[in-house]
């Protein structure tokens, strides 16, 4: 992840802490959900014809939410050297004991990359985006507004802490790492890209970088599988491409956030095989809505997190506060696809299965 985007990811996240976390409000339940039964690569299964024409919401669900490691309790190579991307400089860290971990970011992929090296009984402990299963018993270190507790961590009495600088605060692990803990920051790519790379990385801290390469070649070669059955299904002519937009809602604390380019939903957006509207006129990064930006950007279909939909009171409300949504082809025809919080955005070895049921969502006829 570059510096600009943890500076966007961290921005948003103290926005969150200061108006406090929002609670679904009413008119918030979940929307047609996609069918997950059928498991057959989108080619073969029935779609739109035009999917701009496409009336009213779905709700997009991976069909298997479990990470399979590419290896068993691999053997590690410790001690291993490698060097933090600190928010001050690089710096080198030798990891010596991996035997208590504390992977944690914004998104939950560092925590998925760990579990996929086959290395997930180290993890002690986890953010609130890392839900996948075999996960749900590790206690939260993270509050409602991503921000790390103190003392739920020391607690934990980790030996590693692996992250990327997208949650905070720094100084409680600035406080672990004087204590003798190995804390790691790495760069963590909002991409496809980045998640292949994030697999080499994490497997080099881990003292598997074999490993990490299979987890890396693996990540790839699914992303790559996916995508070419979305480009037989999407609309090949720029003009007949869905335009779509990215909102981050937190409703009940007032917070509309609409992703750019850089800000990891552009790359999703086009990995859909659609066009990424925000980006098209400039918009960098994660900053608050403009009515004027999104009147401009006009968007077919609207992307959000199922909690954050639900935060803002449901359709209807979010409709209701924000007036300018009604005013796009998508407030018009109710085209929003939402998924799951710890889904949506998290780039890791569940990316190809991300984009795969967003497309069901988005093509596919129910």
């Amino acid at each position: 992840m570059t510096r600009a985007i943890r500076s966007a990811l961290a921005t948003i996240a103290v926005v969150v802490l200061l108006a406090g976390c929002a609670a679904p409000g009413a008119g918030g339940a979940p929307q047609t959900p996609t069918p997950t039964g059928d498991t057959r690569p989108l080619t073969e299964l029935p779609r739109y014809d035009d999917p701009r024409t496409v009336e009213g919401p779905r709700t997009a669900v991976i069909s298997d939410d479990a990470i399979t490691p590419v290896a068993d309790h691999p053997d590690q190579t410790l001690p291993a050297t490698v060097v933090s991307h600190d928010p001050d400089g690089d710096r080198q860290v030798t990891v010596d004991d991996t035997s208590r971990v504390l992977a944690i970011d914004l998104s939950g992929s560092l925590a998925a990359t760990v579990w996929g090296l086959g290395l997930g009984d180290t993890l002690v402990g986890r953010d609130m985006s890392t839900t996948f299963p075999g996960t749900e018993e590790l206690p939260v270190v993270t509050s409602g507004a991503h921000a790390v507790n103190a003392e739920s961590v020391l607690e934990l009495r980790p030996t590693l802490v692996i992250t990327d600088g997208s949650i905070g605060p720094r100084d409680v692990l600035e406080q672990l790492r004087e204590s003798g803990v190995a804390v790691v920051f790495v760069e963590n790519g909002a991409s496809f890209e980045g998640a292949v790379e994030l697999a080499r990385t994490v497997g080099a801290v881990m003292g598997v970088p074999e490993v990490g390469e299979l987890l890396a070649d693996r990540i790839a070669a699914d992303i790559a599988a996916v995508r070419a059955q979305i480009d037989e299904i999407a609309p090949a002519s720029p003009d007949r491409k869905l335009r779509v937009v990215f909102l981050y809602l937190r409703g009940g604390s007032g917070i509309y956030y609409l992703f750019g380019s850089e800000s990891g939903a552009d790359v999703l957006i086009t990995g859909l095989g659609a066009r990424d509207v925000a980006g098209e006129l400039g918009w960098q990064g994660s900053r608050p809505m403009t009515d004027e930006a999104l009147i401009e950007a006009d968007p077919d279909l609207i992307l959000v997190m199922t909690d954050g939909i639900a935060s803002a009171g449901g359709i209807d409300g979010l409709l209701a506060a924000k007036p300018a949504v009604a005013l796009t082809a998508a407030g018009q025809h109710r085209r929003f696809v939402d998924m799951a919080d710890g889904e949506i955005l998290s780039f890791g070895p569940r990316s190809a299965r991300v984009l795969d049921a967003l497309a069901r969502a988005i093509y596919l006829k129910p």
